[in-house]
């Protein structure tokens, strides 16, 4: 029985990944909820399944397997090749990476807060260009995920410049300053559950943590798609927005980050 399932599975999934990478027309790939339907629920489950481990699992054997221990940008290299060529994952990418990178650069922040931690990537892009001292809280709702992303952070070698915390973003932000000594974030970095980026924003104000000129960073403002969060920061006096034009981590759908200065 176990195996006549698991030919299934196999039969099942090569037939969809025919589907995909053959017949169904390029348009029809470029659709940003086609392409999520693809990878998320029907891909990853399937693998899932297949292989008896999660994507996050996976992705952190690519990581052992291909990167140099102590070395971030072989790490960020590594996860960056496995999902566009073995297995897509909703990191920030490559492509939008680089505008993370330029952002962060110029901000140069001391303190800096990243909101969804998945397996650790855009953490570490984070953390490596960090200047000495500088501290980087990173919160993450899913237990399972941090596991591994602790794993993958201390396989760069970024263990000391991060701080993961577990548990939904509403009920730790009110304990940052408390728990962490922090006064105010000089950069912030939303990249979590979409529905979360508006109260998250407001709950940051509300706690004090955003300062004059403090820069929010926001992922996925397209695809999937955070309108609510777009509405408020481009509405909003206290803050000065910018519209990032790139794509979908490792697609051709069109995504994009928002870049906001806090104005107080």
């Amino acid at each position: 029985m176990l195996w006549s399932l698991l030919a299934v599975t196999v039969v099942t999934a090569a037939v969809l990944y025919v589907l995909y990478r053959w017949l169904i027309p390029a348009a029809v790939r470029s659709s940003g909820w086609l392409t999520l339907l693809w990878h998320v629920v029907i891909l990853e489950r399937l693998l899932n399944i297949m292989t008896g481990s999660t994507r996050p699992q996976r992705m952190l054997k690519a990581v052992q397997k291909n990167a140099t221990k102590g070395d971030p940008e072989s790490v960020i290299s590594a996860i960056d090749y496995y999902c566009r060529h073995k297995e897509w994952a909703m990191n920030v990418g490559d492509e939008k990476g680089l505008i993370l990178d330029s952002v962060l650069t110029e901000v140069n922040p001391s303190t800096a807060l990243e909101l969804g931690t998945y397996c650790g990537y855009s953490t570490v892009r984070i953390a490596r260009l960090l200047s000495p001292g500088s501290k980087l809280i990173t919160v993450e709702f899913n237990p399972d995920f941090a596991a591994v992303a602790r794993q993958i952070i201390a396989y760069a070698g970024l263990q000391d410049k991060v701080t993961l915390v577990e548990g939904p973003s509403g009920d730790l932000i009110p304990k940052m300053k408390e728990r962490f000594g922090i006064k105010s974030f000089d950069f912030v970095f939303l990249d979590h559950w979409k529905d979360r980026y508006v109260p998250d924003t407001k709950l940051l104000e509300d706690c004090g943590l955003l300062r004059k000129g403090t820069v929010l960073l926001a992922d996925n403002v397209i695809c999937p798609g955070a309108p609510e969060y777009l509405k408020y920061v481009k509405n909003s006096a206290h803050y000065e927005s910018q519209y990032y034009k790139s794509n979908l981590e490792y697609t051709k759908v069109e995504d994009g980050l928002e870049k906001s200065v806090f104005l107080g």
